[in-house]
Formats: structure tokens, sequence, C-alpha cells
């Protein structure tokens, strides 16, 4: 409770406000202290008192073999993802945890969320109410029920004072294409910084897939916490009613060149050599996994290509229910469960160029795991991981 009255403090919030649950990000092994903090808190018979999702942690619990990198990591990595359920969170270890239908916050409900890019979609596509929190401040809020009364929790911090409107010589065709809002949500993020920003030009009724790319770009370029997109966020039904109905402080464009050049960005490698393809940052939905498997066909992924799809164990367990497990294995893909690719020493290979779809993975992985990255759309990345050298579509962005 101290460090919840300290980040009260800290955000000039003059009140404590009761939460229905929280996700919490502390559970990825970053060293001691981790397991320092929850040890302290089990000693004190610490408990969560709300519905409590874990995010990712620092290996894939239920395929442990996949883990290439030193072993002690790995042994504190699983101990400290153990605490966090003794401290009665549920282990899902998911960086996506809006796709658990039982963990989703209704529109307006008070939550304490970590991890970015789920505090992203939170806030902007399920209109539910959390501020960036961060390690061991998550947890204290999950097991305190309570958060200071300050930023995105209020409404009057929650309307658009930027408006990002996509210039006339962005194609249509572009605007709906594959790979798109993840080099857009690049864009946003250097643009709005923390700022809510609402973009206008993007066709109604973008999907949550879409959405998710968008905003987990957005988070890593910039300090993105919640956004609009009219005519397909609840909050932005129009311009006006996203603004808040006030003048906004700036209307900016984004332009052709702009996109392209954030696109060029997000690759760090060239040529044709391929040696792994990631998918699934964020984990990757069951729709995305049905998705992956019907452009994979009866195609097999090329023998000198690694092709590792990054999910949550609870959409892996619903995905093969349906038989799509099944068929993504059958056409040699791999899938890795309750950490990420572009954190943990899981690639089979790593010295060589990794095509991924993500804009987030692609921003994190040179530094991470020193990967270098071709970035690409989702078809681009599946026709590379079968063809066995990068295929993309350069016509689409305007290229020869």
């Amino acid at each position: 409770m101290r460090l919840v009255v300290r980040a009260a403090a800290a955000t000039g919030a003059e009140r404590l406000i009761d939460i229905t649950r929280a996700h919490v990000d502390s559970c990825l092994y970053h060293g001691e202290a981790s397991v320092d903090f929850v040890d302290r808190l089990l000693d004190g018979g610490a408990r969560v008192t709300v519905p409590t999702t874990l995010n990712v942690g620092a290996l894939d619990l239920l395929h442990p073999d996949r883990y290439r990198g030193e072993p002690r990591t790995a042994e504190r990595g699983r101990l400290l993802m153990d605490r966090y359920r003794a401290l009665g969170a549920r282990p899902t270890y998911t960086c996506a945890p809006y796709q658990l239908a039982d963990a989703r916050p209704a529109r307006g409900e008070q939550v304490a969320w970590g991890e970015s890019n789920a505090i992203a979609f939170c806030n902007s596509v399920l209109g539910a109410r959390t501020n960036r929190y961060g390690d061991f401040i998550d947890v204290a809020a999950a097991i305190t029920g309570r958060v200071p009364d300050a930023g995105l929790h209020r409404t009057e911090h929650r309307r658009a004072t930027l408006v990002l409107r996509l210039a006339s010589d962005v194609p249509a065709r572009l605007r709906d294409g594959d790979g798109f809002c993840a080099v857009l949500g690049i864009v946003l993020g250097r643009r709005a910084g923390s700022a809510v920003a609402v973009i206008e030009g993007l066709p109604p009724g973008q999907s949550e897939d879409r959405l998710k790319a968008l905003g987990a770009a957005a988070a890593s370029s910039g300090s993105v916490a919640m956004f609009h997109v009219v005519g397909s966020t609840p909050e932005a039904p129009s311009l006006d009613a996203a603004l808040g109905r006030r003048p906004p402080a700036g209307v900016e464009l984004i332009g052709l060149a702009e996109l392209r050049a954030a696109r060029a960005e997000l690759s760090s490698a060239s040529g044709e050599r391929l040696v792994a393809v990631a998918l699934g940052t964020p984990h990757a939905s069951l729709a995305e996994l049905e998705r992956y498997a019907a452009m994979l066909g009866d195609r097999r992924v090329h023998a000198g290509v690694e092709l590792l799809i990054s999910t949550g164990r609870d959409v892996m367990e619903h995905a093969d229910e349906r038989g799509i497990v099944t068929r993504l294995r059958a056409a040699g893909a791999s899938l890795l469960v309750d950490t990420c690719s572009y954190i943990a020493p899981v690639l089979r290979n790593a010295s060589g160029p990794v095509m991924t779809d993500s804009a987030k993975w692609a921003y994190y992985a040179p530094g991470n795991i020193g990967a270098t990255v071709v970035f690409g759309s989702t078809w681009e990345c599946l026709r590379s991981a079968v063809t066995g050298r990068v295929v993309r579509d350069e016509a689409l962005w305007g290229g020869a």
C-alpha cells in the first residue's frame, strides 16, 4: 500500500479508487531483484485480491527444450513464474490477456494492467481504463485492489488532443493492406509520444488484430497508452467524440513518404538470405492462427527456415481443439507459449536475418537478442518461410 500511495503522490491523485482486475508484468525475470521482491510479498502472506493474469515469463513451460540460453537464467525465470502463481495469480503467461474471454474488462471498467501493448489495447480497443503500470507497482495494485485516481482512469484525460490524418497520397489499397497498421503504429508513437492521438483516414470497423498491431507498434516507438481510430475504437464513433468536442492542440498529416521510411527503418537486414520467421508479437489470436494455417495451406516451410509462432497457452488450447495446431505443425511451424521470441533465446538460429510481421518484434529484437530483421506483411513472411528466401511486394508501397 505504501507503493500505491507513493504513486498517488507522484501522479497528483487526491484519492485511490478500486480496481476489478489486474495484469502483472513483473513475472518476467530481469535479475535477482525480481525474485527478492516477490519473495518478500510471499513471506508477508500477501495474496492478490482481484482476478490477476500474468504476462510472459522467461521461458516456455510447456516446451522448455526450446530455451537456448543460460541454464541458471531459465531456472530463476521458472522460479519467478511459480512465485507469482503462489500469490494467487492465474498462470496465463501472455502479453495479450484481452484474448481471454473471461479476462477482458468491459468498457469503463477500472483495472491495473502492465505490458505496453496490453495497456494500449485495454484503453483504446476495449474502452476499459488503466494507466501504464510497470513492474512492482502492478502487483502492488493487484494485492491492494487500489490505484491512484489519475491519468487515463479519469475521463478528462482520455480525449484526443492530437489529430493524425492520413494524407491523400496514401492509397486506399495500402490502407487496407496487410502490415499497414503496424507501420502506421510506428509513426503514431513517434508523433504522439505520450499524448492521446486520434487517427483519421483508416476504413471504419478495423479488426481487433489490426488495432492490436497498431497499438503495439505505437507503444514501442513512443509511450502511447491510448489512441483513437475514428469509426473503429469505442470512444471515437466520430472525430468530434474522440476530441471530447473540443478543438485539438494540433492537426498533422501522415504521408506516404513517412510511412515508407518507417517501414524501411524496421528492417536491419538486406538481401534474400533468411534463417527464421517470427510471428505472434503480441501473441497471436485464434483468428490469426487460423489465418496462418489457411495461408500455408498444403505448403511446407522450407527446410532451411524456422517458422516460430508465439501465442498464449489458452489460445493454443482452443486452436488445438479446432485442429489448427495440427495443421500448422504439419506445415513445419513451431509454436511457442509463455514467453516471447524477441526476449528469450529460443530461435534455433539467430545468426542470420529473421523476418517478422510485427513492428514491435522488429523494433526490439536487434537490441534484445542481436537479431538482424526483415519486416514484411504476414503474407510476405509466410511466402518467404515456404520459399526459403525473402519475398516482398514492393509495389504495394509504391516501389518498383
